[in-house]
C-alpha cells in the first residue's frame, strides 16, 4: 500500500516525500536514456524515437523536481507547508 503522504490527493503534499515514487522514476531514467540511445539515436525522427525521448525527459524533469523539493524541505525544514 501508499504511504501516507501518497494517498493524500494534493500534489504538494506528495512531492518531494514519496521514497517509492523517486525509486520508480530513477528506474525509469535509469533504463528509458540507455534504451533510447541504443534503439533510436540514430533515427531521431521516428514516432517511438520521440514517444520515448518526450517520456524520458518527463522522467527525469519529474525526478529532478522531487529532488529539488526533498532537498529544499531538508536542507530548510520546511516540513509542514
Amino acid at each position: 500500500m501508499a504511504c501516507n503522504d501518497c494517498d493524500s490527493s494534493v500534489f504538494r503534499q506528495k512531492i518531494g516525500r514519496c521514497k517509492r515514487c523517486m525509486l520508480m522514476l530513477t528506474a525509469l531514467c535509469i533504463l528509458g536514456w540507455p534504451l533510447w540511445y541504443l534503439l533510436f539515436s540514430e533515427q531521431i525522427t521516428s514516432v517511438a524515437s520521440l514517444a520515448l525521448l518526450l517520456f524520458c525527459f518527463a522522467w527525469t524533469g519529474l525526478l529532478a523536481l522531487h529532488l529539488l523539493v526533498w532537498a529544499w524541505r531538508t536542507l530548510w525544514g520546511r516540513e509542514h507547508q
